[in-house]
């Protein structure tokens, strides 16, 4: 029987790495994403200033984004134990392409979305994988989505399905976990730390889904035919001495 790709194993694979990778993923998502929300409390009451925030917030992201994939590479090659600084210079030289592809995947899927829903979840599926391409395959940005509706040809569904879930459970733990800090903690710093935790539980999993789906789809793509496969060549007649 031909391989499929599957929604629970691909989650099941995304919270695995989560689970055995906690270790790197929290203590960098924290970090990073504590930096952005500093720079935008600082920031978000300055009308001159506001931009900076969303610059820095999307910076973090990609960057995040792209050391994850990194992350996910390293596990596969049997490489666990790759360091912070390894991971953030494997992304550095991709690291603009990262943002173009974000900013124009994310005016797509919106624009979709606005006009019609179906189009937003079309671009959503066949550009799951674009970020992986980059980093991976060092790709640029057109050609990276390009790529990525080639390797999601033939498995659209259940790529749709499984970032759909990794999503709704991101959001799920983003607002459950800032809905409890509201309701049990006082101060403006204590609720920015803990809104900043919550973006760290979360983060890992989006960037971790699309991860995975890039190499089981890469894994499914068929393979050209061996050269064992044609046929021998007719033996040349001998010389005549």
């Amino acid at each position: 029987m031909e391989p499929k790709l599957s929604v629970g194993e691909t989650l099941n694979r995304t919270f695995s790495i989560y689970r055995d990778q906690a270790g790197v993923l929290l203590p960098v998502a924290f970090w990073l994403f504590l930096l952005a929300a500093i720079v935008e409390a600082l920031t978000i009451h300055v009308l001159a200033l506001f931009w900076v925030g969303i610059i820095v917030s999307l910076a973090v992201g990609t960057l995040y984004q792209g050391m994850v994939v990194g992350l996910v590479r390293e596990v596969r090659e049997g490489r666990p134990d790759s360091s912070v600084p390894e991971l953030m210079r494997s992304v550095l030289p991709v690291f603009w392409r990262l943002l173009g592809a974000g900013l124009l995947a994310g005016i797509g899927v919106a624009g979709g979305f606005f006009l019609l829903v179906v189009p937003g979840l079309y671009l959503l599926t066949v550009w799951a994988v674009a970020a992986p391409v980059i980093v991976v395959e060092r790709r640029r940005v057109t050609d990276a989505f390009g790529r990525s509706r080639q390797l999601v040809r033939g498995s659209g569904w259940p790529v749709l399905g499984a970032v759909l879930t990794g999503f709704l459970i991101g959001i799920a733990a983003v607002l459950g976990l800032t809905a409890l800090a509201t309701a049990i903690v006082e101060g403006e710093i204590v609720r920015l730390v803990f809104t900043v935790l919550a973006q760290t539980v979360a983060a890992p999993i989006a960037a971790l889904v699309a991860s995975v789906l890039y190499f089981r789809l890469l894994e499914l793509q068929p393979r050209p035919a061996s050269d064992s496969s044609a046929p021998a060549a007719a033996p040349e007649p001998p010389v005549a001495s």
